[in-house]
């Protein structure tokens, strides 16, 4: 069945990193964008990053765009969510999904993370 397991959150500082990773199976990898996702407190989910298959071509919301980076490993199955000067706004639960069109869609559990001194 397909899987996506998130890992790499946790607490940082104001200014700090972090690199998520979402391992996925159950499917075809290479054929199908991926994306992030995070949910904080109170509101709704919303879109962090997008990579596509092929050409990879990438999409950010504009409250990460310039600090976050995606990117994917079609040889492990992987993708990753590089976070840089991370901000107390960036606190929230992220989610790694991907839409298998006629499979279906699905999330990852979700790790957390937070940014506070």
């Amino acid at each position: 069945q397909v899987q996506l397991v998130e890992s790499g959150g946790g607490l940082v500082q104001p200014g700090g990193s972090l690199r998520l990773s979402c391992a996925a199976s159950g499917f075809t990898f290479y054929r199908y964008a991926m994306s992030w996702y995070r949910q904080a407190p109170g509101k709704e989910r919303e879109l962090v990053a997008l990579i596509t298959s092929g050409r990879r071509s990438t999409n950010y919301a504009d409250s990460v765009n310039g600090r976050f980076t995606i990117s994917r490993d079609d040889t492990k199955n992987t993708v990753y969510l590089q976070m840089n000067s991370l901000k107390p706004e960036d606190t929230a639960v992220y989610y790694c999904y991907t839409d298998l069109i006629l499979r279906g869609n699905y999330w990852g559990q979700g790790t957390q993370v937070t940014v506070s001194s």
